[in-house]
């Protein structure tokens, strides 16, 4: 009997790992230094003119260990939500309801399939467009990878629609308030100014990320093993969907109100990760209490899905224990600041490609979207004006420089939770979404210097 084929590519553990010792070593080559924080009309953003040096303060054996628990403190509100996510769809899945409401689906697709997929990405495209769609896929997750199942998809595809269809949007965002709304207030722009040219991003990076996800769909149906699907964690029905009797129907329509109530709540009453935890756990009571499972048997099965989604939890935590080195040795600014300089004094055409680049770089250290925006803008806007760049040419290398990453990089909170509760690790979504960065990369440089020939203002 031959052994099984070990994986070449570390788990993903150890490559956070490695990354957040690959930092702390850093700390101790990067000098520190810092930026003055100010307060500019309600909004906290760096003083581009204020950079010193400070006390270095290197990371040591024990800030390395740490590190991890420090992270998990940071995190906190996300990893507890991805708990009750897992209980409350355990829950669900047990009373039949989410078998019932692939049902449903599939017969209204019959003969259709084929549109389920750019549909729905295209929906969760309008969403990272306009409000800043992206911790809020986590819950559409599960039961998107079951209904990509029994499509015959794998549990990336079922991710894909979702992340990748909320990431597109929230990378070409035409009224995003918290990266596009933001970073036009900081550079004195009028608010979502410039939309007409941004439809067009968005478009194209919407059109990118369909094409790419419903190729790489195509090819797991006609033949799995070209693609990199595997076990996951949220399982493949196996049985035929369930008939809808009136219990699975209450708690789909219970399921349906929930997320309508949660996007209500993040647009109109900014609803956060924990009044949304507060929702789910609603969720879990009132689909045991729905669907008859009864008291004992809800809490048992909630339990459960909390322990069946921890390792994915934890390991956000992980993630962000790179981060959490760089900040406690006070060598985020520094690196920062250095990116900065080596775009200074450039042709424009390329201090365009250079804000881009170090727009990108930043938004591996800095997942927050607003948090880049404070932390970058107030610098590369300044630097763009010197050579004839307009400050919305330089807002939209922000926007996209930050949206690429976010369901990339393995410091970005949301997205690692993302792929716990798909069950796939990380190292296997690299394999299927790197073409695709490429190419959204490539696009937006050329529609970077696209808007820097035509002077795309108004300022």
């Amino acid at each position: 009997m031959s052994a099984e084929p070990r994986s070449r590519l570390p788990h993903t553990w150890v490559l956070l790992a490695l990354l957040a010792l690959a930092a702390a070593l850093a700390t101790h080559l990067v000098p520190a230094g810092e930026y003055a924080r100010v307060e500019r009309d309600g909004r906290v953003q760096v003083d581009p003119g204020s950079y010193r040096s400070v006390e270095a303060r290197p990371a040591s054996l024990a800030d390395l260990a740490l590190a991890f628990p420090r992270g998990l403190e940071a995190t906190a509100r996300i990893v507890f939500f991805i708990l009750l996510i897992g209980g409350a769809f355990a829950v669900v899945a047990a009373t039949g309801a989410i078998d019932a409401g692939i049902g449903l689906v599939l017969a209204a697709c019959r003969n259709r399939e084929g549109i389920v997929v750019p549909a729905l990405m295209l929906a969760f495209a309008v969403g990272g467009g306009t409000f800043g769609m992206a911790e809020e896929t986590l819950p559409f997750l599960p039961p998107l990878v079951l209904l990509a199942r029994r499509l015959g998809y794998d549990e990336v595809t079922g991710g894909a629609i979702a992340l990748v269809g909320a990431g597109a949007g929230f990378a070409g965002a035409f009224l995003n308030p918290f990266t596009v709304g933001v970073a036009q207030g900081i550079a004195g722009l009028p608010l979502f100014s410039g939309l007409g040219f941004r439809a067009v991003v968005w478009a194209v990076m919407t059109s990118l990320a369909i094409v790419h996800v419903t190729h790489y769909g195509r090819r797991v149906r006609r033949a799995p093993a070209a693609g990199v699907a595997g076990a996951t964690a949220a399982g493949e029905p196996s049985d035929p969907p369930a008939r809808a009797t009136w219990r699975p129907r209450a708690v789909l329509a219970l399921l349906g109100a929930s997320l309508a109530l949660l996007i209500t709540g993040t647009l109109a009453w900014q609803w956060g990760i924990l009044e949304l935890g507060g929702v789910f756990l609603g969720v879990a009571v009132g689909a045991g209490l729905l669907g008859g499972l009864g008291a004992n048997r809800t809490a048992e099965v909630f339990v459960g899905g909390v322990g069946a989604m921890a390792g994915g939890a934890l390991v956000v935590g992980l993630a962000r224990a790179t981060l959490v080195l760089l900040d406690g040795a006070r060598v985020t600014d520094t690196i920062l600041h250095a990116l900065a300089g080596a775009v200074a004094g450039l042709p424009a055409w390329a201090t365009v490609t250079g804000s881009y680049a170090v727009q990108v770089a930043v938004s591996y250290l800095v997942p927050s979207g607003s948090g880049q925006a404070a932390l970058t803008v107030p610098i590369l806007a300044p630097l763009g004006d010197l050579v004839g760049v307009t400050r919305q040419t330089s807002v939209l290398a922000y926007q996209l420089g930050d949206g690429f990453s976010n369901i990339f990089t393995p410091t970005c909170g949301y997205f690692m939770a993302g792929l716990a509760l798909i069950g796939v690790p990380w190292t296997r979504w690299v394999k299927f979404l790197w073409p695709l960065q490429l190419a959204w990369l490539g696009a937006g440089l050329v529609l970077l210097l696209a808007a820097h020939a035509l002077r795309w203002g108004p300022f």
